[in-house]
C-alpha cells in the first residue's frame, strides 16, 4: 500500500508539471496562429492509452511516463518528423514564424514551470504558514548517525554555524553542508564553543547514504501506537517515559531507537516512568526492530518557530523561496561533475523520485515536493542541450543575432544527438536505482 500511495503521488505530481509545461508551449503557439498537431501527456510510441481530436489538434495520454510533448507543425522536435520538414514551409508552421515568436513559444514551458513553483510555494505559505525547528534553542542538542560521528560530532552537540554562516533552521544544516561542500562546523559542546573540520569525503558520504545525518535529540514520551503495536500489546501506555532497555539507559528517543536494533526477535525488559513511578514491562522485539510506538509532546522539548503569512505577504515570500531553491539546486547540480564527490554515482530515476513522497497522503509535503520538481524542471529544460528547450533557444538566439537561420540538417543531427544523450542519462539514472536495490 505504501508503494502504491507514493507511486500515485509521483504520477499526479509529474502529470501536473508536464501538462502545465506543455501548455506553456501550446498557448503562445496558438496565439501566434501556429498549428499544433498533438498535445500529449506521456509519450506514445506505437500506441496511446487515450486520444481525442478537437479541431486541428489530437489530445492524448501515452503509455510511457517519461515526459510529454506538443507536436508543433514545422518544428524539429522529439517526434523527429523529417517528412514534414522536406515539404515547402507553410504560413501556419513554426518555421515560418518570426524568430521572436518562436523564442516565446520555446521558453513558454520553462516560464510556466518557474511561475508554477513560485505560485505553489506562495500558496503553501499562505495555507500552512512556515514552521522550522530552531537549532539554537535545542536544549538536548543533536543525535548523530555514523557519518556524523565519523565527522567528529557527538550526541548532545549543538551546531551553530556551517563554514562560518549561522543558521537557526535545523533542517537546513545537512543540505547546507552538501550544497556548499562545507569544510567546518562551529559547535557548542558541554557549554564550550569550538570548531571542527569535516573530514574529506563527508559530502560524498552524505549524498550516497541520503540519510538523516543528524536528528533532534529529545526524551522519549509515548504519544501514540501503530496498528498491532507490540509495545501496546505488552502494556505500554500513552504518556510513559522510556528510560532503559535491559538496564541499558535510553533516556532519549535516538538512544531507544538505536539500542532496540540490537534485540531483534528477542524478549526485552523495558523500564518506563509512569505517574512518577518506575515500572518494567516485558515485550518481544519483532524482526524489523520496532515496537510500533511513536513520541509525543515534541514541543515540550523542542522550540518550533512558526510564522503565518497573509495572502499578499505569501506572494513575495513564496517567490523568494522559489529562487532560493533554484540557486541551491544549481550549486548542488555542480556536484555531479565534482571528481571528489562523484555526485553522478548518486543520480536516481523514478524510484528515487518516488521515495521522497510521504508513505501517507500528505498534501503539505506533496505540494512542497511538486513545487521543487517544478523549479528543477525549469532549470533542466533551459540547459543548452539539443532536444531540450534550452537547445532550441540557443539556435534561435543564434538566428536573432546573426540574422541567419541555422541549417535544418544540422538541427536534425543535433536533435538526434540530444535525444540519445537524454535517453542515456535516463537509463543511467534508473540503472543506479536498480543497482541500489540489490546493493
Amino acid at each position: 500500500m505504501e508503494i502504491l500511495i507514493k507511486a500515485s503521488q509521483l504520477i499526479l505530481s509529474l502529470s501536473i508539471l508536464i501538462i502545465l509545461h506543455e501548455l506553456g508551449h501550446f498557448i503562445p503557439a496558438k496565439l501566434f496562429k501556429t498549428k499544433v498537431d498533438k498535445f500529449y501527456l506521456f509519450f506514445d510510441p506505437w500506441f496511446s492509452l487515450f486520444k481525442i481530436k478537437k479541431g486541428e489538434t489530437e489530445y492524448g495520454i501515452g503509455w510511457l511516463p517519461l515526459g510529454g510533448y506538443v507536436k508543433i507543425a514545422g518544428m524539429i522536435d522529439e517526434s523527429m518528423d523529417k517528412e514534414q520538414m522536406k515539404l515547402p514551409p507553410q504560413p501556419w508552421e513554426f518555421r515560418s514564424k518570426p524568430a521572436w515568436q518562436r523564442l516565446i513559444i520555446m521558453i513558454g514551458g520553462v516560464t510556466v514551470n518557474l511561475l508554477l513553483g513560485m505560485f505553489i510555494y506562495s500558496m503553501v505559505l499562505f495555507a500552512y504558514g512556515e514552521e522550522y525547528l530552531s537549532s539554537k534553542n535545542m536544549k538536548y542538542g543533536i543525535a548523530c548517525d555514523s557519518i556524523a560521528v565519523e565527522a567528529g560530532l557527538k550526541d548532545g552537540d549543538k551546531i551553530l554555524a556551517v563554514d562560518g554562516v549561522e543558521t537557526d533552521n535545523f533542517s537546513k544544516i545537512a543540505s547546507n553542508i552538501v550544497i556548499n561542500d562545507a569544510k567546518e562546523l562551529k559547535i557548542e559542546r558541554d557549554g564550550n564553543i569550538s570548531t571542527i573540520e569535516l573530514p574529506k569525503g563527508t559530502v560524498k558520504k552524505l549524498i550516497e547514504k541520503q540519510g538523516e545525518f543528524i536528528a533532534p535529540r529529545f526524551p522519549f514520551v509515548i504519544g501514540d501506537f501503530a496498528k498491532n503495536s507490540e509495545g501496546e500489546k505488552a502494556g505500554l501506555k500513552v504518556g510513559d517515559k522510556l528510560l532503559a532497555i535491559n538496564d541499558i539507559p535510553t533516556p532519549y528517543f535516538s538512544d531507544f531507537k538505536k539500542t532496540l536494533q540490537n534485540f531483534k526477535n528477542k524478549e526485552i525488559d523495558v523500564k518506563v516512568l509512569r505517574n512518577n513511578s518506575e515500572i518494567s514491562i516485558k515485550t518481544k522485539v519483532p524482526a524489523e526492530g520496532r515496537l510500533g510506538i511513536s513520541p509525543a509532546d515534541l514541543e515540550k522539548f523542542l522550540v518550533i518557530s512558526k510564522k503565518k503569512y497573509t495572502f499578499f505577504e505569501s506572494i513575495p515570500a513564496g517567490s523568494a523561496k522559489a529562487f532560493t531553491v533554484m540557486y541551491d539546486y544549481i550549486k548542488q547540480f555542480k556536484l555531479i561533475f565534482n571528481s571528489e564527490v562523484k555526485g553522478y554515482e548518486s543520480l536516481g530515476g523514478f524510484i528515487t523520485f518516488g521515495k521522497v513522497f510521504s508513505p501517507e497522503w500528505d498534501w503539505f509535503k506533496f505540494w512542497n515536493i511538486t513545487a521543487f520538481f517544478s523549479i528543477v524542471l525549469a532549470f533542466m529544460n533551459i540547459l543548452p542541450i539539443p532536444a531540450l528547450d534550452g537547445g532550441h533557444v540557443i539556435f534561435l538566439l543564434y538566428e536573432i543575432i546573426t540574422k541567419r537561420k541555422p541549417n535544418e540538417k544540422a538541427m536534425e543531427y543535433a536533435q538526434t544527438a540530444g535525444m540519445i544523450l537524454l535517453f542515456s542519462l535516463l537509463i543511467f539514472a534508473n540503472g543506479n536505482d536498480i543497482f541500489r536495490l540489490f546493493k
